[in-house]
């Protein structure tokens, strides 16, 4: 299903592959994940931008599926092949230009405004292994807020809700609703009654067991608080 909103429309292509297209054109991928976990057809590569987020979600096959030639590929500065089982093909190695980003950025790329976020796992809270360590550690990812045709989409990324998401000027939210690994359905709910934002499409669960929720409950919740939004089930069966 795709939704539009404003001049973007925008694809959830399963657990945390986003696609945004501008009236104007422009393309943009959030996060292109393995094909077991997505819904894209085919190799599209009609990619402008490709946003990596963390080195869970660093996969360069399908990097290559999606983008463009002439792509600009920003990955955060943490992720390093030799610590990811499944690839041995680094950033530096993709055929693109590509660029690392801090969790602390904002910038501009032609007609597109971006900024950063933090992301991450409290070690206090509840998204912690069987060890007690998060799964997700502080300074070893980022979120992506981007402006396209005057929309502001905004994933944060896997993480908890975090003090530094608090008034964020966003237009579309884009939270992770599975738990385990990121916020749960509840906290992603209460975080997007506080940013008030224009559309909330919750992405990132239901690929496998633990992040399996009830979409439907956090569709309800979310508009019980006010804020408009959708749900894109494509992928979560």
């Amino acid at each position: 299903m795709t939704v539009r909103f404003g001049a973007v429309t925008v694809d959830w292509l399963g657990l945390a592959t986003i696609r945004l297209e501008g009236r104007t054109g422009a393309v943009v991928y959030v996060d292109p994940g393995p094909e077991e976990y997505d819904a894209l057809e085919g190799e599209p590569r009609d990619g402008d931008l490709i946003l990596v987020s963390h080195d869970h979600h660093y996969d360069p096959d399908s990097i290559r599926r999606v983008a463009r030639e002439d792509a600009l590929v920003l990955v955060h500065e943490s992720i390093d092949a030799a610590e990811i089982d499944r690839v041995d093909e680094g950033p530096a190695d993709l055929p693109y230009d590509v660029e690392r980003v801090r969790d602390d950025e904002s910038f501009v790329l032609g007609p597109l405004d971006l900024f950063t976020t933090p992301a991450y796992n409290d070690p206090a809270g509840p998204h912690v292994d069987e060890s007690g360590s998060p799964y997700h550690l502080e300074g070893q990812g980022c979120g992506f807020g981007i402006t396209i045709d005057g929309v502001t989409a905004f994933w944060p990324g896997d993480t908890d809700a975090l003090p530094v998401h608090e008034g964020l000027d966003i237009d579309l939210f884009l939270p992770p609703i599975g738990g385990t690994f990121t916020m749960d359905r509840r906290e992603a709910a209460a975080l997007a009654e506080r940013l008030e934002p224009d559309l909330v499409l919750p992405v990132h669960y239901g690929a496998f067991e633990a992040i399996e929720t009830d979409a439907d409950a956090f569709v309800v919740d979310v508009a019980n608080r006010g804020v408009p939004v959708v749900l894109d089930d494509s992928e979560s069966q």
